[in-house]
């Protein structure tokens, strides 16, 4: 390790949360202590009785601080712990920096974020690495991709690694992170939203991709925490797919009805209609079930109808010239052209009609 001041990091603080560690956190501990770090939290969220000994060692060091959780909680809950004791005993601290316990981060990765955070106290610093290598785990490169261009296309953050766990928080935001919801790999996703709507900058800082022995210490679960990370956007897919259900239905049965009454506006008349059940459905479902806003706001609802009429107003003018064009089944043109307009619509949803309480209730 490069030899570096002892005394520019006093007023950085590294909190790892840790759950079943080896040996790897011990060498990081003293690694970090040699480099001239003062103050380390380690969360231990609820680890096995075989991991007593390392955490034992590491109460020795004075620099270091060890919280306990009777019972496993999940990564979300031990970085709350961590980020309460630092707000509460460490108000004179730029910030503090978050780091794994299983080996992939170095020091000299995590002295670079704390560097940046010291010269960036406003923004989030992000460790990212470089997952094109060849010798990134098959699990860890497909969450890691899955996650970044997900997240990229529902939010319109671009951000290289959105799951790594070395991170740079000032003060005052790890205060706003306390009232962030998740209690596993999802809570460190939320706090990437939590930045957009704090209007917070993200900084990249590029970190060597260490991987341990094909990574199998991660506790992540590719398929079960990529569900808990987008469980608004399954959630919102799921209300879209029941609301089109019940909106091809309606459609189908009013094409027949309106088309021997008015057959140069029988498209149109059979969307408004559809959509006008099916919007009722949607909104309550996405109100109470998807972005859990609980409070009875006008606007919300100006704004959703407002949305509303403006999607049914492209869906019905498309699938009319479309059909005109190209005739062929009208139900089978309406599938394509709302499918689209869905995704289009979670996006507005999320950023306009729901704002204020989907970054406060989250994933």
């Amino acid at each position: 390790m490069n030899e570096v001041k002892t005394d520019i990091y006093k007023n950085v603080s590294i909190l790892i949360p840790a759950f079943n560690p080896d040996e790897k956190l011990v060498i990081l501990v003293n690694n970090l202590i040699k480099a001239g770090f003062e103050n380390i939290t380690i969360v231990d969220d609820g680890s096995s009785k075989e991991c007593r000994t390392i955490f034992s060692q590491i109460k020795l060091k004075k620099q270091c601080h060890v919280l306990v959780h009777a019972v496993n909680m999940g990564k979300g809950i031990a970085l709350k712990t961590g980020f309460n004791y630092f707000l509460n005993n460490c108000r004179e601290y730029v910030g503090i920096v978050t780091a794994d316990a299983d080996g992939q981060h170095n020091v000299c990765d995590i002295i670079k974020v704390s560097q940046r955070l010291i010269e960036n106290p406003r923004k989030l610093i992000l460790g990212s690495r470089n997952f094109s290598q060849s010798n990134i785990p098959f699990r860890s490169s497909f969450g890691n991709i899955l996650t970044r261009k997900m997240f990229g296309f529902l939010t319109g953050l671009k951000i290289s690694d959105t799951q790594t766990g070395l991170r740079a928080i000032s003060y005052d935001f790890a205060y706003k992170l306390m009232s962030v919801h998740g209690d596993r790999f999802e809570y460190e996703t939320n706090m990437l939203l939590e930045c957009k709507n704090q209007d917070i900058e993200i900084d990249e800082v590029y970190i060597e991709t260490i991987y341990i022995e094909d990574n199998k210490s991660s506790h992540f679960n590719p398929l079960v925490d990529s569900i808990k990370i987008y469980g608004v956007f399954l959630k919102f897919m799921s209300s879209s797919f029941l609301s089109f259900i019940l909106d091809i239905l309606i459609f189908s049965m009013c094409t027949k009805l309106f088309y021997k009454l008015t057959p140069e506006y029988f498209i149109i008349l059979s969307t408004i209609v559809a959509r006008v059940i099916s919007s009722l459905f949607n909104y309550n479902a996405n109100k109470n079930a998807v972005f859990k806003h609980k409070a009875n706001d006008k606007l919300v609802i100006l704004r959703y109808y407002v949305l509303c009429s403006v999607l049914m107003l492209v869906s019905g003018l498309s699938v009319s010239a479309t059909w005109f064009v190209f005739r062929g089944s009208q139900v089978f043109i309406k599938i394509i052209i709302d499918g689209v307009l869905s995704i289009m619509s979670f996006k507005v949803q999320k950023e306009w009609v729901f704002k204020k309480m989907y970054y406060s209730e989250s994933l």
